[in-house]
């Protein structure tokens, strides 16, 4: 919060743009910060789409199965630099080159949401930009340049291509879908032969379990009502940030969990269940909550933000 020289408040930090500062309200600066994020999208959009399916290399970063090319840090660099040139007052947090500055505008970055599907030709990934502004997440996007899909939101709701979406879900969990990477090999590591059990009863309950390799984009075909539910283990923000902004302004619940206990701001979780409209799964909230709760090891995490 900051004061005016009249003593008002308001309810976001004053941002700079350029070199003039200025002081708006709490949905203007929302939408502001919105149009910088979908302009970021954009510009890198075209370069990923035009790279898609063309010979690259890629290395591994903590093990074979995390892995980086050229175009996610190239791409984090090109968003790095439309974001610091329009709000120098930021603070930049990316998958790849991590925290850079310490302005009052924290933005959550992953250039390539699903890279490795990226560097395999799998037409199943995005581009996931999300801003916080005093904990509080403001807006978010993500960009799937191959389907043309523009997901957004801002304080004044969530849209898919600037169409207003509400999530819908099945009341019924033996009906629904479900959205998820769990279990991957980290999953394995952190809560051993548990995450087989957990997987069993997930695939019992849910009507179809899907692994689509994007968590960003679960949470946003989540928002778009084209799934039911999702759940995700040992994420970062990153990951999430820009989906959970999506996912609850189009009505969707999602619920953030550390050590099984609820946490908020549920982007700093590591863990998190959601699902859309009025619908309780409880088979989902059990197994995430349990997952949470009882890891074999630490979770695997890089930057909290």
């Amino acid at each position: 919060m900051i004061e005016d020289e009249g003593g008002g408040r308001f309810g976001f930090s004053a941002l700079l743009v350029g070199s003039v500062r200025v002081i708006m309200s709490t949905f203007i600066e929302s939408s502001q910060l919105l149009d910088i994020a979908r302009k970021a999208a954009l510009t890198v959009g075209e370069p990923l789409r035009m790279a898609f399916r063309t010979p690259m290399d890629y290395e591994y970063k903590r093990d074979l199965h995390d892995i980086v090319t050229i175009h996610d840090r190239a791409s984090e660099e090109r968003i790095r630099s439309i974001i610091f040139s329009e709000i120098p007052d930021s603070t930049f947090v990316g998958e790849e080159g991590g925290k850079e500055g310490d302005g009052a505008v924290v933005w959550y970055v992953d250039p390539i949401d699903g890279t490795s599907n990226f560097a395999s030709g799998i037409a199943h990934w995005c581009v996931s930009i999300a801003a916080a502004v005093e904990g509080e997440l403001v807006a978010g996007v993500i960009f799937d340049p191959i389907a043309g899909n523009l997901f957004s939101a801002d304080l004044g709701g969530a849209r898919l291509n600037d169409v207003p979406i509400m999530c819908r879900a099945r009341v019924d969990e033996g009906k629904a879908v479900l959205l998820t990477g769990f279990p991957n090999a980290r999953h394995v590591r952190d809560v051993g032969d548990r995450a087989f059990g957990a997987q069993a009863e997930l695939l019992d309950s849910c009507h179809a379990v899907r692994n689509l390799g994007s968590g960003a984009l679960h949470l946003a075909h989540l928002a778009a009502g084209w799934a039911d539910a999702t759940m995700g283990l040992s994420t970062n923000p990153w990951d999430v940030a820009a989906g959970i902004l999506i996912l609850r302004q189009a009505g969707g619940r999602f619920v953030g969990l550390d050590n099984g206990r609820m946490l908020e701001p549920a982007f700093l979780a590591p863990d998190y269940f959601a699902h859309g409209g009025e619908a309780a799964y409880p088979t989902l909230e059990r197994v995430t909550y349990a997952l949470s709760a009882r890891e074999a090891a630490p979770k695997q995490r890089e930057i909290a933000g």
